[in-house]
């Protein structure tokens, strides 16, 4: 009858509206995990994007992404936050690495499922830049501001959405307030602290979660097939290059690679190595947003230390390339745009004390290769010992180094008497007697 049809109808719309299982009916469901250990900037949001397209089109029942960050690009945290809060399959975000800062607070908010493994951190999520925004004046402290503002207010509607503490969350941007997973769990910023991805399964298994649409959504997860997405080579590699201390060093061994090259023509590989370099930075400069005023420092401090090397500063160019390319390194990227990426003090200072050892060390070849006598061509000649081989008076011939030569002397000279070379005019060598014989010249040529 058709009462009966339309009661069974009801029913199951009214199971089908409860709650949805995710996973594969009648199968192991399938799970995938991601690794995400580095700044976040393009490459990596895109890395992100095209596997929880992919785990959708597969039918995924849970993605797992593993995160250790400090930071990264806003625009690309967005990027991955909109594929989390957007994605049809749930999503579990796992800080099991050091900690998740800046960036990798608003991706972990943004999960379904927010896990931290034991002694890691969470936060803080403040915009840096060189100087806070309350100690900045005029345009500067209003852009500084607006920012700031920008971002609480995003992380609040990340936290109402996903149910997590909002005043917290806004803490975080606004005072720079990290957390230790006890902290987060109490405070009710994150949902478990796990040792592993193995832990999250058990845990998740069979519970029920509420999605970013409000969608409830319950997790099978029993015997489930684990299967990592890994990064292409190809973007692990622009990945490589776009971390900030790579691109430095990128940098200044493409500029000193091409020096070499075009002070010593000939030697190929330093010039090879400089123009790659170069080149990898030129793609690093596509990802990441480079300050050009930082890099002009950089350069200078470069070109400072090539200049220690031609003029006599007495250390003053040297000095002021180690100025220039420690504030060059620290003010590389726009701040304004990224949240902890940025070249480490350490790093900077290092590299610039690297480079001033080197110059030290070149400098002291240099000046030591000048006072060395000359010991080729016909200065080298000067000093050097010979026998005379006819009488010299005023000339004669004179065998030195292996040859004959023209020879004049200011006294007398016999044959076979040793001589010692005190000046070169031409091809005439001006000599003089020892006073003092010395070794045979036979003997020393044997």
């Amino acid at each position: 009858p058709w009462w009966r049809a339309g009661i069974l109808l009801a029913f199951l719309v009214g199971l089908a509206g409860s709650s949805s299982v995710r996973g594969e009916p009648g199968g192991a469901p399938r799970v995938v995990t991601l690794e995400l250990f580095e700044a976040i900037q393009p490459v990596t949001a895109q890395y992100v994007k095209q596997a929880l397209q992919q785990a959708d089109r597969a039918n995924c029942a849970l993605v797992i992404l593993s995160l250790d960050t400090p930071g990264g690009l806003v625009l690309s945290t967005q990027e991955i936050v909109k594929a989390i809060t957007g994605s049809k399959v749930p999503v579990v975000v796992f800080v099991s690495g050091s900690h998740a800062a800046s960036a990798g607070f608003f991706i972990t908010l943004a999960a379904d499922v927010a896990v931290v493994g034991p002694g890691t951190r969470l936060g803080p999520a403040h915009r840096m830049g060189i100087f806070q925004a309350g100690e900045q004046r005029g345009e500067a402290a209003v852009l500084m501001q607006k920012a700031e503002n920008d971002l609480a207010a995003w992380i609040r509607t990340l936290a109402q959405n996903r149910g997590r503490n909002v005043s917290l969350a806004e803490e975080a941007v606004r005072s720079s307030r990290a957390f230790t997973e006890q902290e987060a769990l109490a405070g009710g910023l994150i949902d478990y602290i796990l040792p592993s991805q193995s832990a999250i399964l058990q845990q998740l298994d069979g519970k029920t979660i509420r999605r970013f649409t409000g969608e409830k959504v319950r997790l099978g997860l029993a015997a489930a097939r684990v299967e990592p997405i890994r990064m292409s080579a190809r973007d692990r590699f622009l990945s490589w290059i776009a971390d900030p201390e790579y691109v430095l060093f990128l940098l200044i061994l493409g500029v000193l690679g091409l020096y070499a090259e075009f002070t010593h023509p000939g030697l190929i590989f330093p010039g090879v190595l400089g123009a790659l370099c170069l080149l990898c930075f030129a793609a690093a400069v596509q990802i990441l947003p480079i300050n050009y005023v930082g890099l002009l420092l950089v350069l200078l401090g470069v070109a400072l230390f090539i200049l220690e090397l031609k003029v006599v500063s007495h250390g003053i160019l040297t000095v002021g390339g180690i100025a220039a390319l420690m504030l060059g390194a620290l003010m590389l990227f726009r701040r304004e745009e990224a949240q902890g990426l940025e070249v480490p003090l350490w790093s900077a200072a290092g590299l610039a004390l690297s480079a001033a050892l080197l110059m030290a060390f070149l400098t002291h070849r240099i000046i030591w290769a000048h006072r060395q006598q000359v010991t080729t061509g016909l200065e080298g000649l000067v000093g050097s010992l010979g026998e005379a081989m006819s009488d010299l008076n005023p000339t004669g011939r004179v065998f030195v180094h292996g040859e004959s030569w023209s020879a004049t002397s200011s006294s007398p000279v016999a044959r076979g008497k040793q001589v010692k070379v005190t000046r070169v005019q031409g091809m005439m060598l001006e000599v003089e007697e020892l006073s003092t014989p010395a070794e045979p010249l036979s003997r020393r040529m044997a």
